[in-house]
């Protein structure tokens, strides 16, 4: 197999619909939501939710085989290159809002890794439903961030109802108060729990649980309040005894002495590690695009093809950064396709995370300080981009944590042995 790097066609036709919202749907407001953290933006998320069932774009279910019907437009499926591309350009209008976008994120992704067939029909296919429904992921606890053998929320089987009992909390929760308790707007969601069924076999005994929306024992707590990235909610939530039927495991219910489990399940980040990574290479392309249109204005053009001991500092400054973002686009691309043609990529997957996170951060910083106070200004975006830029580097595993992972795959040491 060789990689393609000519965007597909389908592909193309989905950006330029995506940045006509990212222009008229997301720009427009982008300041808004910033600024009015708890209020959920409903026009962009029912809009983005009738595109994305018009599209076929919003389900990664299994389809059953259908005979082809000549009349009706065919659509491409769903894959992680698509979804990097959509995410570039939607986080380029607003990463936040972008960050609202119904579908289901990482729950879903969980489910898509290690469900079974039955529970991806059950689980995914609601999101192609009436209303737009949201999904989380429920990893972190306050003694368990990177760390996740630390975790203790636990996972107990009542036998005689045959249901898992869940306790613990969770928190820095994205998208978990839409995927609970907005009922009146959206449509069933769910959030995805990590437990141990077994806290003394370590990693062994971790698995996660699919808990719907309006299950008796399961709450939000609380709603941070956060330096960027405002328009999405993030939230603790709380178990107290939750009930959930034996079925809505992911994966083997049995203890085994290897960590299958938990790799089957880490396996969700292996694929939606290059897609964090492409939000951030949006914003960053947000930033540089911003400022070269101001240096434009003033007159400023950077004369590309000189040595570079002949450019000034701002040219040399402009050309580094889309170096940085265009590098980063290309690790992203190689991580995604290898996701859509089923091939290991965790090293790959944390190379353009870790990447990706260095650049949004140093392409953002650097914009502010070449537009020196305009940058600094609320005027403009570029200072909320700024801030949007350093969540990259830390959700979905952080900088330092994805370092080690790259380092345990280049030098063939596990987890224990490489701390």
């Amino acid at each position: 197999m060789t990689i393609e790097f000519e965007t597909p066609k389908p592909i193309v036709q989905q950006q330029y619909v995506l940045k006509t919202v990212a222009d008229n749907m997301m720009r427009p407001h982008s300041r808004y939501f910033d600024e009015n953290e708890q209020e959920i933006p409903w026009d962009y998320i029912t809009f983005m939710h009738q595109a994305m069932k018009a599209s076929g774009a919003g389900s990664l279910a299994p389809k059953e085989k259908k005979k082809e019907d000549p009349g009706k437009p065919k659509h491409p499926p769903i894959s992680y290159q698509l979804l990097a591309h959509m995410m570039e350009i939607i986080s380029w209008g607003d990463v936040g809002m972008y960050l609202v976008t119904p579908g289901g994120g990482l729950g879903a992704a969980a489910v898509q890794a290690a469900g079974s067939d039955e529970q991806k029909k059950k689980f995914l296919a609601r999101f192609m439903g009436d209303k737009p429904t949201f999904a989380a992921m429920c990893m972190t606890e306050a003694g368990a961030g990177s760390d996740t053998s630390a975790i203790r929320s636990t996972a107990v089987l009542d036998k005689q109802t045959n249901e898992w009992v869940l306790n613990g909390e969770k928190i820095f929760v994205t998208a978990g108060d839409k995927s609970l308790t907005q009922y009146e707007q959206s449509g069933k969601g769910f959030v995805v729990i990590w437990a141990s069924i077994d806290p003394e076999a370590g990693r062994a005994g971790m698995r996660s649980f699919v808990v719907e929306a309006g299950t008796p024992g399961i709450k939000v707590s609380k709603k941070e309040h956060k330096m960027g990235i405002r328009a999405s909610d993030t939230v603790s939530i709380v178990m107290q005894d939750c009930r959930v039927p034996f079925e809505n495991i992911l994966g083997n219910p049995t203890v085994e002495k290897t960590t299958k489990g938990f790799k089957g399940a880490m396996a969700t980040f292996d694929a939606t590690r290059p897609l964090v990574a492409a939000t951030g290479i949006g914003v960053a392309r947000a930033a540089l695009e911003f400022v070269q249109e101001k240096l434009t204005e003033e007159g400023i053009e950077i004369r590309y093809g000189l040595p570079r001991n002949k450019l000034t500092t701002i040219e040399r400054d402009i050309i580094d950064m889309e170096v940085m973002i265009r590098s980063t686009w290309l690790m992203i691309l190689k991580a995604v396709w290898m996701a859509d043609n089923r091939k290991p990529n965790a090293l790959e997957s944390s190379m353009s995370k870790v990447k990706a996170g260095d650049v949004v951060t140093r392409v953002t910083q650097k914009a502010v300080e070449i537009m020196g106070p305009l940058g600094y200004s609320r005027e403009f975006l570029l200072e909320k981009w700024f801030r949007d830029a350093k969540i990259t580097d830390i959700y979905e595993g952080t900088g330092q944590i994805n370092r080690l992972v790259v380092a345990r795959n280049l030098l063939g040491y596990r987890g224990s042995q490489l701390r």
